[in-house]
């Protein structure tokens, strides 16, 4: 054993044992207990940073330390390999995009492992290979026959100059992220999964979920949005229409029927296009709602504009004619494409009806308060449901909400005019992507037979790898070698589909895929798929809580249904850990916009009390502005590379730091001192075991023999596992094991080393400290283990159990105090009664010179604690 720690050679030789014995492999194994460890896999954008290697730690730990319980633990990694970023790194580097993603993802596999990460690499799968995507088109197949995935017109950003669809985080100021082209609405075929079909049990599965934190439980009730309301028709006036028809909108208040003043219509309505056909104004207006965002959060902040339509609907309940407006705040998208205006009850409507002078009509009024409407306060009241009363509503009026609600809508399904209805926030999850690097979407365009589902003996529809995009559209629409095809029904020339699909598909079913990923005869094996589902822990970022989880639950839902998988849920417990956060700072440039410095760029002067004073640049000695602390970004600047912390200091030392500096599920400050303390504590054990090494050889523990000193050692060993195991097992708290496990070194460091019986008590000391570090440090627990005497590796070990005998204690120490203050401290006997207790504070020498001329009152005696007598 060398004498001083190195870890680079330590974590090499522990690198190589594990991948030499296969050590992270595993099998199904009958009759023993399973435990599925998994973290969300990485997108390979080419280096591990600091919010990898932290999330990656996290799942390794949890991992290590259930396989030290002697479960059965897989732990699987693989690769989110489609998507933009690749496509958009390939236009600029003029690569495939498959190339650029093979050799990040050979890169990114060399960190992994020089983590220490405990993955079975036997899994390993890459959704941007055939093998994978294959069955996720089957799956595609199988749903489009049974009418779960449809196609249908939708309304999406196009970018004009890239000919391609944006998301709506692409559009910036109305323009793309990457051409600065003004964006337009465009309406284009798009398959769609129905995922609305399964809202209802998507929201009430939640409540089934107690292993998933409140706070992301929270964020996917409220996007898929249950609400209960109407659906009112209004006819439309004949003679400003031109036609009889009705128009459908779905409200949640229909309560509010009664102060209805205006309707309001998306631009892609037919009333709309109707009116424009003669209305060059309202054709120009039509064409600036189009150009538009899609975004539901830019049609809550935008400015709401609109045109009257010259056209007229007729309230259902008064017969009173309503305007018809197109309003730039509609999307046709969404529900039917309008809205029942009511400004006096609804924020936006308020502000449209005040911006053109349409009425506002009180319909709900305070029991507290007169009946009069105040434009200046209506903003305390509009949306009170409880202490109001109808008001201004006929028939109606006096009425509680709920009242109204349930009266004004028996009249209108009396009047066959509308109808009681559920509906969801949630919409159909459109996933045509109008871009190269993704899974081709397994659709043949047959002139005579329509859209016909690739057969399964054809799958899969192979994407070309070796394509190099311009970023003019999609590739796959100038390769006729790619889209011409047959039609499988009738043999006649065909087109093949050159969408691909939304990436979020493939990381929607990724967790199952690994539970058997050799698989060549399905989607899963469904004996692997039983055994290993659902995941006990999951880890990743709270960013993901509506989307990916989302669509994973769904996912999971649809493979049930498809009898692939047996169980409800695919994530049994979920753990969001927090941000990796750093200082910021920068400069201003002439220009206004901020040029930020890495931390290593700076030297910083701080107070006595640590506080930041000022900063300069180190390279030119002039101030830099200190931005605070933020995330780890490469906008910001602030990331610290963690090769760079792993060639300096060794993986062992950076997963310690991670593990200690913070709860898992709280943000992390990155702090140079704080790693340099990690390093530090890790020389300080290995010096440690070292020195008792080297002092001879070992003897077998005589607990029966121990005298009081070593009790007292051997208590403090036992209590810090007791600790420990509360902490990593139960609470996932690893900081607060860490620092029990720093409190043991202080003792054991202290530790007489004189006879063969205090050597095998620092030898007890060693294992406990090597076995609860050996989930966080696997590589110098590796070393260490070894060192100590064992011969099979800590991996195989046990987590250490508490000997309840070592806890107990033979005497106890407790405070003594007259009236009230610290006159002395006491040893009694553990079993001592609590008069013997008194009897030895009364003869305490301190208590005896304290009470001299007093008269002892009471004597108040708190079991393990303390003595209090009380003397006058």
């Amino acid at each position: 054993m060398h004498e001083q720690y190195q870890p680079r050679d330590i974590e090499a030789a522990a690198q190589r044992h594990w991948a030499e014995h296969k050590s992270f492999e595993v099998t199904e194994q009958a009759g023993k207990e399973t435990y599925y460890c998994l973290s969300m896999f990485p997108y390979p954008s080419g280096r591990l940073h600091m919010g990898h290697v932290r999330n990656y730690t996290i799942g390794d730990v949890i991992a290590r330390h259930q396989r030290m319980l002697g479960k059965n633990v897989l732990q699987p990694m693989g690769w989110d390999a489609f998507g933009m970023p690749a496509e958009n790194a390939a236009i600029q580097h003029k690569v495939a995009p498959a190339a650029w993603t093979y050799e990040n993802m050979a890169y990114m596999k060399a960190q992994f492992t020089q983590l220490g990460l405990a993955i079975d690499w036997s899994r390993e799968i890459t959704t941007c290979k055939p093998d994978y995507y294959r069955w996720e088109q089957w799956l595609f197949t199988q749903l489009y026959k049974k009418g779960i995935i449809y196609k249908k017109v939708g309304t999406v950003n196009w970018d004009p100059v890239d000919q391609t669809v944006l998301a709506n985080e692409q559009v910036i100021d109305g323009r793309g992220w990457r051409s600065d082209a003004l964006i337009e609405k465009r309406e284009i075929p798009m398959y769609y999964f129905k995922i609305t079909a399964y809202a209802d049990e998507l929201l009430t599965s939640l409540d089934d979920m107690p292993g998933w934190p409140e706070q992301v439980k929270t964020m996917q009730r409220n996007w898929i949005g249950k609400s209960f309301g109407a659906d009112i028709l209004f006819d439309y006036d004949v003679d400003s229409v031109g036609i009889a028809g009705q128009l459908k909108v779905y409200t949640t208040r229909p309560d509010t029927l009664m102060g209805a003043t205006y309707v309001a219509v998306a631009a892609e309505h037919p009333l709309a296009q109707r009116a424009a056909a003669s209305n060059p104004e309202l054709t120009a207006f039509i064409a600036e709602c189009k150009a538009g965002s899609v975004a539901e959060a830019d049609m809550a902040t935008m400015e709401k504009k609109g045109l009257p339509t010259g056209q007229f609907v007729i309230h259902p309940l008064t017969g009173d004619k309503l305007p018809v407006y197109v309003a730039n705040y509609v999307l046709w998208g969404y529900g039917e494409g309008a809205v029942m205006a009511v400004p006096a009850h609804d924020e936006r409507d308020f502000a449209f009806a005040n911006t053109y002078q349409l009425p506002i009509q009180q319909v709900f009024a305070s029991t507290d308060a007169n009946n009069s409407f105040d434009a200046q306060v209506w903003h305390d009241w509009y949306a009170d449901k409880n202490n109001v009363t109808a008001v201004n509503s006929g028939k109606y009026d006096g009425l509680s909400v709920q009242e109204a609600f349930d009266g004004i809508v028996a009249d209108l399904e009396a009047k066959q005019h509308g109808e009681r209805k559920t509906q969801f926030r949630l919409r159909d999850w459109g996933i045509s992507r109008q871009r190269y690097w993704g899974c081709p979407i397994p659709i043949i365009h047959c002139p005579s037979c329509g859209d016909v589902p690739v057969p399964e003996d054809q799958l899969p529809v192979v994407l070309p790898e070796n394509v190099i995009p311009d970023g003019s559209g999609n590739p796959l629409n100038k390769m006729p070698e790619f889209y011409q095809c047959k039609c499988p029904s009738c043999g006649a020339d065909a087109r093949r589909e050159t969408d691909t699909m939304d990436t979020f598909v493939e990381s929607s079913w990724y967790y199952a895929r690994y539970a058997s990923p050799q698989y060549n005869e399905g989607l899963v094996e469904k004996s692997a798929a039983d055994h290993w589902l659902p995941v006990d822990q999951y880890i990743g970022g709270i960013e993901h809580a509506i989307l990916h989880l989302l669509y994973a639950r769904f996912f999971h839902k649809l493979m049930r249904d498809e009898g692939l998988v047996n169980s409800n849920e695919p994530f049994t417990n979920l753990l969001t850990q927090g941000m990796v956060i750093a200082e910021t700072y920068y400069r201003m440039l002439p220009n206004g916009a901020r040029q930020w410095f890495n931390p290593d760029e700076v030297t910083v002067e701080y107070d006595a009390k640590g506080k930041a004073l000022s900063a300069k640049l180190t390279a030119d000695g002039e101030p830099v502005i200190i931005g605070g602390i933020e995330k780890m970004s490469k906008s910001k600047n602030n990331g610290v590379d963690p090769q760079i912390m792993i060639d300096e200091y060794g993986a062992d030392t950076c997963r310690l730091f991670m593990m200690f500096a913070s709860p898992p599920d709280m943000s992390l400050e990155w702090s140079d001192s704080g790693i340099e303390g990690a390093s530090r504590f890790l020389k300080r054990v290995w010096r440690l075991a070292y020195k008792h090494v080297n002092s001879g050889e070992q003897q077998a523990l005589d607990v029966a023999s121990l005298n009081d000193a070593q009790k007292d050692i051997r208590r403090s060993i036992h209590a810090v596992i007791k600790h420990a195991c509360q902490d990593v097992g139960k609470h996932q708290k690893f900081n607060t094991a860490i620092a029990q496990v720093m409190t043991l070194m202080n003792v054991l460091e202290k530790a007489p080393t004189a006879t063969a019986q205090d050597r095998a008590l620092l030898q007890e000391g060693m294992e406990t400290v090597v076995l609860l570090l050996a989930p966080i440090t696997p590589h110098i627990c590796h070393e260490l283990w070894q060192q100590l005497g064992h011969s099979e590796p800590v991996i195989d070990a046990a987590w250490p159990q508490a000997d309840d005998s070592a806890l107990v204690q033979d005497t106890l120490s407790m405070v003594v105090q007259v009236n009230g203050k610290l006159r002395g401290h006491i040893d009694v006997a553990a079993s001592a009664s609590r008069e013997d207790i008194e009897a030895v504070a009364r003869a305490n020498e301190n208590v005896l010179r304290f009470v001299d001329g007093l008269t002892i009152r009471k004597v108040i005696v708190v079991p393990n604690k303390l003595v209090n007598i009380v003397a006058n």
